[in-house]
C-alpha cells in the first residue's frame, strides 16, 4: 500500500492513496487551518469503522443473512497529553435487515474485532482498548 499527504497551506494537506482517492485534510481554526477538511484522527476512526463494517457485512451475507443496512457509530476518548492517542474506541454497530439471527450478528462482530479487521485489531494492539457493540433493527 502507498499514500502521499501533500502540504497545501496552513494546516492543510491533500492525502492521496495508492487507488487514486483524494481527501482534504485540515485543522481547526484555532490551530491555523480553515476547517475544511477532516481532521487526521477523524480518518484513523473512519478506517476503523470502515474496515470493521466491511467485515461484517460481508461475514453475515456470507452466512445468508438478509442484511439491508449497516451503520457504525465510532466513538473514541483521547489522552489529555502529547501525543493526543486514543484510550479507547468503541464501535457501536445498526444492522438491519430481515429475521436477522442475533448470534449470526453477534458472531460476525466477534470475528471482526477479533481476526478479521486489521484497523481495530493494530489499534488494540497498540494498546487502545477497543470494543464493539451492536444492534438489530427489523426492516
Amino acid at each position: 500500500m502507498k499514500a502521499t499527504v501533500r502540504w497545501v497551506d496552513n494546516a492543510m494537506f491533500l492525502g492521496e492513496s495508492g487507488s487514486g482517492h483524494t481527501v482534504v485534510m485540515d485543522g481547526p481554526e484555532a490551530n491555523g487551518g480553515r476547517n475544511v477538511g477532516i481532521r487526521p484522527m477523524e480518518m484513523l476512526l473512519l478506517g476503523a469503522g470502515g474496515c470493521s463494517s466491511f467485515d461484517v457485512v460481508s461475514i453475515l451475507k456470507k452466512s445468508r443473512q438478509h442484511v439491508t443496512g449497516c451503520d457504525a457509530e465510532v466513538t473514541a476518548t483521547r489522552v489529555d497529553a502529547v501525543p493526543a492517542v486514543f484510550e479507547s474506541m468503541n464501535l457501536h454497530f445498526r444492522i438491519s435487515g430481515k429475521d436477522l439471527s442475533e448470534k449470526q450478528v453477534q458472531r460476525a462482530v466477534e470475528l471482526s474485532a477479533e481476526k478479521y479487521c486489521s484497523a481495530t485489531i493494530m489499534l488494540a494492539n497498540g494498546g487502545v482498548t477497543v470494543s464493539h457493540s451492536f444492534e438489530i433493527i427489523e426492516d
